[in-house]
């Protein structure tokens, strides 16, 4: 459990890392792609990097447990935090959408084609994390979890919403 553990928390904040640079290496290559000064780059990007530094946290808080209490449920601050950090995050979308519109009446007829392309991908792949971390699981890339896949024929609860329904019960 403990490498498990470990490998989900080092996973998410190697990908917060290494997507700073992917971006500025794109943006250093490709400058006809104009993400930089696309807005809707700019949010999509922070939004998923916003996600995955909730995903790091709440894997490390979950490690931190395991090797300290020998325990791996999540902490209950860490479980509140992440509910209110939700909503802002819903937030986030929002205004990422919003942000496409005006990239879209800014840079008509002109469109960044290839930057727009860029800035929706990872709009949909932030998408999939927020899916991801806090409804079902949609990862499954060790033999237990593809095993419990093609045995239920269904997709596993996320973890977060796991410790969101036990704070629910605490609490009556």
């Amino acid at each position: 459990m403990e490498k498990r553990l470990e490998y989900l928390y080092k996973g998410e904040s190697f990908a917060i890392v290494m997507f700073v640079f992917l971006s500025y290496v794109v943006n250093k290559v490709y400058p006809e792609l104009h993400l930089y000064s696309l807005l809707s780059f700019w949010m999509s990007f922070f939004l998923l990097e916003f996600l995955l530094l909730q995903g790091a946290a709440y894997w490390c808080a979950k490690l931190n447990m395991l090797k300290r209490k020998n325990s791996s449920e999540t902490p209950v601050h860490i479980v509140r935090k992440l509910k209110s950090l939700e909503k802002f995050t819903i937030g986030l979308f929002i205004v990422s959408l919003v942000l496409f519109v005006i990239d879209l009446l800014r840079f008509y007829p002109t469109l960044p084609e290839g930057g727009l392309l860029i800035a929706a991908c990872i709009y949909v792949f932030a998408f999939l994390e927020y899916i991801n971390y806090f409804y079902v699981q949609l990862s499954y890339d060790n033999l237990s979890d593809i095993s419990y896949l093609l045995k239920s024929r269904r997709l596993k609860q996320s973890c977060i919403s796991k410790d969101y329904r036990r704070l629910t019960r605490m609490k009556k």
